[in-house]
Parts: C-alpha cells; sequence; structure tokens
C-alpha cells in the first residue's frame, strides 16, 4: 500500500511522478472507455459526442491533477460512458429521439437562391454556405448546385445537379 501511495499520491500535493503514473492509468482507462462508448464517440461528431470528449475530459482531468477521489471520477466516467452508448443506441433506434437529441438538416440553398429564413435559423452566412460548397463540391458554380444543406453535425453539404 506504501508503493501505491508514493506511486500514485493522494490528494492535490502530487509530484511529477505521481501525476505521471496517474495520467498513465488515465490513458489505458480512456482508452478502455472509448472502447465500450464505440465509435460514434469520436467518428460522428454530432452535438451528442462531442458532449461525451468534453466531459471525459474534464472530469478525467480532476482525477489526475488530484482535485478529486480517482475511484469516484472513473465511476463517473464509466456511468456517462454507458448513458452516451445507451443516448446513441435510442438515437439509432427511434426516429423520434434522434430528431429531438441531434436536429435534422436544414435546407440552405435550392431552386438556385439561398433560403434566407434557414440560413439565419442556422446560423450561418452566405461565404459560409459558400466555403462548404466549395469543400464538398468542388466548384464555386452555384448553377451546377441542386441543393446545400447543413447536416445534423453541423457540416454543410452538397448536392450536384444531374448533368
Amino acid at each position: 500500500m506504501e508503493t501505491f501511495m508514493k506511486l500514485f499520491g493522494e490528494g492535490e500535493h502530487l509530484n511529477g511522478l505521481q501525476m505521471s503514473s496517474r495520467g498513465i492509468l488515465m490513458f489505458v482507462i480512456a482508452l478502455i472507455l472509448i472502447r465500450i462508448s464505440g465509435r460514434r464517440s469520436f467518428g460522428i461528431r454530432t452535438p451528442l459526442d462531442n458532449i461525451i470528449v468534453i466531459s471525459l475530459g474534464a472530469i478525467m482531468s480532476r482525477a489526475v491533477v488530484g482535485a478529486s477521489p480517482y475511484v469516484p471520477v472513473m465511476v463517473c466516467c464509466l456511468v456517462i460512458v454507458l448513458l452516451h452508448r445507451l443516448v446513441g443506441w435510442l438515437v439509432a433506434n427511434n426516429k423520434t429521439f434522434a430528431r429531438l437529441v441531434e436536429g435534422q438538416k436544414i435546407v440552405l440553398f435550392e431552386d438556385g437562391r439561398f433560403v434566407e429564413a434557414n440560413r439565419k435559423k442556422a446560423l450561418v452566412c452566405q461565404e459560409d454556405i459558400l466555403q462548404g460548397v466549395r469543400k464538398s463540391a468542388l466548384t464555386e458554380d452555384l448553377t451546377k448546385i441542386d441543393k446545400v444543406y447543413i447536416e445534423r453535425n453541423g457540416e454543410i453539404s452538397t448536392i450536384k445537379k444531374n448533368q
């Protein structure tokens, strides 16, 4: 037990070795939590997925620096990961719940014009939309574009007209 205390410390007064040991252990635990959470945590990047990244980072850091007891922090992280997995499952299996949690795509451009009400609702300017068009359609020519959407994850996507 004495070796354990020297290696990991206790409370907020930690030396470099103790913080490093806690950081290494936290890295391993974070990998396990990511595997439990599933790929969507870092792949899809919707607001729901960003919540887990921010929350876990903030909570885990408290254990590394000794601001909170280690075991309760790990339990809290596990609960958050399991909650994220449950909400992800509900999103994947229930369209109404998905719309409530993640929203839906919004049309920003169609029929050769910007949809101003939707643009304002999405809080994007025309230049943001044009940037998305250049990035996803590889063109600046709006006559070649059928529709532009802001997706649920905030990305702008483009549908080209059939030539």
